[in-house]
């Protein structure tokens, strides 16, 4: 009876988790665009509002709406007007005591992790942490830059060692390019691989042995 309850739970956890999630985007999506309806039925001619209350009652309204606006929002940003609308109000925000920390920050980390031109979680590899000879998959996010860069000598790489099986949590290293193992699996593979906790491999047709650990032993640790 144990056995079948826990084939049951398995078989049926993920789709319950993917109904939760898709559940929870769509009510908050569903709240926004109820809210944005009342605030247009209290600027709007009373003549009007019988046609806001109609679209309360339309299933799905609300997801095509964000899709719309964020596709129109891209359309604006990336023509000149757009892009010198968007610098003026970085500019604005950046006046803002408190706001201009948070949003300085989340917007750099999201034009690092989803610009077309970034480096940012486009490889995966082994490296030997938190000892030698302990390895774990981590991600390339570039390279060692600025001031940081100037004490470092040959070739290195910024790397993301992220926490199981929450990889939203982790560790940035910077390590010698010649202390990582390149892998061929992709960066999705290796997510999945890191969430299941080695549990869901990522199929390969002819598995690679490990690489010899450097000739030169490193404590990543310090």
């Amino acid at each position: 009876m144990k056995r079948y309850l826990i084939a049951g739970l398995l078989a049926w956890l993920p789709l319950a988790i993917t109904v939760w999630v898709l559940g929870w985007l769509i009510g908050a999506t569903d709240s926004l665009f109820l809210w944005l309806l009342q605030a247009a039925e209290a600027v709007l001619p009373a003549g009007l509002r019988p046609g806001i209350d109609a679209l309360r009652h339309i299933p799905g309204l609300s997801i095509v709406v964000l899709a719309a606006v964020l596709v129109l929002s891209g359309v604006f940003v990336t023509n000149i007007f757009g892009q010198w609308m968007l610098r003026q109000w970085d500019r604005l925000v950046h006046r803002i005591p408190i706001v201009k920390s948070i949003y300085s920050s989340v917007k750099q980390v999201s034009d690092t992790l989803f610009s077309s031109t970034g480096n940012a979680f486009r490889e995966a590899v082994l490296v030997q942490y938190p000892r030698r000879d302990a390895w774990t998959i981590a991600f390339v996010t570039g390279r060692p830059g600025g001031e940081v860069a100037q004490h470092l000598q040959g070739e290195w790489v910024s790397v993301y060692v992220p926490t199981t099986p929450n990889p939203t949590s982790g560790f940035f290293l910077m390590m010698p390019r010649t202390d990582i193992v390149e892998l061929q699996m992709s960066v999705d593979q290796a997510l999945k691989y890191v969430i299941s906790m080695g549990v869901v491999v990522p199929p390969h047709a002819a598995p690679a042995p490990l690489r010899d650990a450097p000739a030169v032993a490193r404590n990543p640790t310090g």
